[in-house]
């Protein structure tokens, strides 16, 4: 009995600086949320900007990181900001925020609501709005960085904090990777990021094994056909006809030529074609979005499309030298987001030690989002990443909680961004401890 009682007070002793510690981190960042990120948060959350044009809401966070003392640098893949802080030997951890707004009018009753318009990267004035969280990843990266500076004591090795452009179009990672990010910085051993989800509870953390988000690629899809008089069919070949069976012929795809335990999905985003009722156009052109979880199905399915599309074709006499085009963006592209299992367990672990277990939730996958943030863990890298969830809605509220890129949009600023830093800061103190 007296070695119990002695090994329960040596275990109580061992857990008691941890709690102590933890409670002052919650206690830095409640104090750094009321006296500096609410304010940072209403800023950006009024000023979104679109993919590849976030010139202000990059100097912002330039100002925000050299303030706390970090080496930055401006325009790495665009807008990109990247800021570093050495702290003696250990590992290289690079943390990730997207910056990025999407073209919607907001109407999300919020007193902050976004009125901001601004021209996209094609020259077309857009409305703009945060309809996917990226305020609150930004704010949370300036308070995980003012949290790891004040806390230098309890890590070791060399911080690497990245502001990314363009996620909504899935090309901003792969423009910063290409600019030198692991070349002209420091290369990590691990990379961190979170999203916000409107579909998980406030305040609470998600830390996936495996899986986190699906590949992407858009497709275009030209279908050619012979313009005429609408009411003359037969001397022209209606690519409107054609391209509405292309449509639904793609279906079958998913269907009939993935395994039914793989997750795939093709969906025809966009059809343009046509000028007036009475005349057969000579083109009709398609958009799709294209998702799986790995790269044999992936590679499937673009393959199928263009089978399915030019099939389509021949079957309604289109000829040869007319067949459709089919075009993968080479930007808008992105690989799945696959969470390193070891790392993140590790990570998961001391959430749960520092934060507490109840702090933890599980979410099934609900569809085939997908995330830019793959490029920064691809094999090729040797970058072991977690990406991790950060519940966004009052419990309460959740059954009625309006999904990402959704006008009507809405997360609790206070809870979201509070959590994301100390999970970061908790997973980063994790990955680089002192000694």
């Amino acid at each position: 009995m007296k070695k119990l009682l002695l090994a329960a007070a040596s275990l109580a002793a061992f857990a008691a600086p941890i709690q102590a510690q933890q409670n002052d981190l919650r206690t830095a960042v409640a104090e750094d949320y009321r006296e500096n990120l609410a304010e940072l948060f209403d800023h950006f959350h009024r000023n979104p900007e679109l993919s590849g044009r976030e010139t202000r809401t990059a100097a912002r966070m330039a100002q925000e990181l050299r303030l706390l003392g970090y080496d930055v640098t401006t325009g790495v893949g665009g807008t990109g900001v990247v800021a570093v802080m050495r702290n003696g030997a250990g590992p290289t951890v690079l943390m990730r925020a997207d910056m990025d707004g999407l073209p919607l009018q907001e109407r999300s009753g919020l007193a902050n609501a976004s009125t901001v318009r601004q021209t996209d990267m094609a020259g077309v004035e857009q409305p703009v709005m945060h309809a996917c969280g990226h305020d609150v990843h930004i704010t949370a990266l300036v308070g995980t960085a003012r949290q790891m500076r004040a806390r230098r004591a309890n890590w070791s090795g060399t911080l690497v904090l990245i502001a990314q452009p363009a996620e909504e179009t899935i090309s901003g990672a792969r423009a910063m990777i290409q600019d030198g990010l692991y070349t002209r910085f420091p290369k990590p051993d691990y990379a961190l990021a979170f999203h916000v989800d409107a579909q998980g509870p406030a305040g609470r953390i998600e830390v996936a094994d495996t899986i986190v988000a699906s590949s992407s690629d858009t497709v275009t899809i030209r279908v050619n056909g012979v313009g005429t008089h609408g009411a003359y069919p037969h001397l022209g070949i209606d690519p409107v006809l054609v391209a509405s069976q292309i449509v639904v012929s793609l279906q079958s795809i998913v269907s009939r030529s993935i395994n039914p335990l793989e997750g795939a999905v093709v969906t025809v985003g966009m059809i343009h074609g046509g000028v007036k009722a009475n005349i057969i156009p000579e083109h009709v052109d398609l958009a799709l979005t294209v998702r799986s979880d790995n790269q044999a199905v992936r590679d499937e399915l673009l393959a199928d499309i263009a089978r399915v599309a030019r099939g389509t074709a021949l079957a309604h006499g289109v000829p040869e030298g007319r067949l459709p085009v089919v075009t993968p963006s080479p930007t808008e592209t992105t690989p799945p987001t696959i969470n390193d299992p070891a790392t993140a367990r590790r990570v998961r672990d001391a959430i749960a030690e520092r934060m507490g277990a109840d702090r933890l939730f599980e979410m099934p996958r609900t569809g085939m989002g997908a995330e830019d943030f793959a490029y920064f863990v691809t094999p090729d890298t040797g970058v072991r990443g977690v990406y991790m969830g950060v519940g966004g809605t009052a419990p309460a509220e959740l059954a009625t909680a309006a999904g990402h890129h959704s006008p009507l949009f809405r997360i609790q600023p206070e809870p979201s961004v509070t959590a994301g830093v100390e999970a970061m800061v908790v997973a980063a103190e994790a990955l680089m401890p002192r000694g």
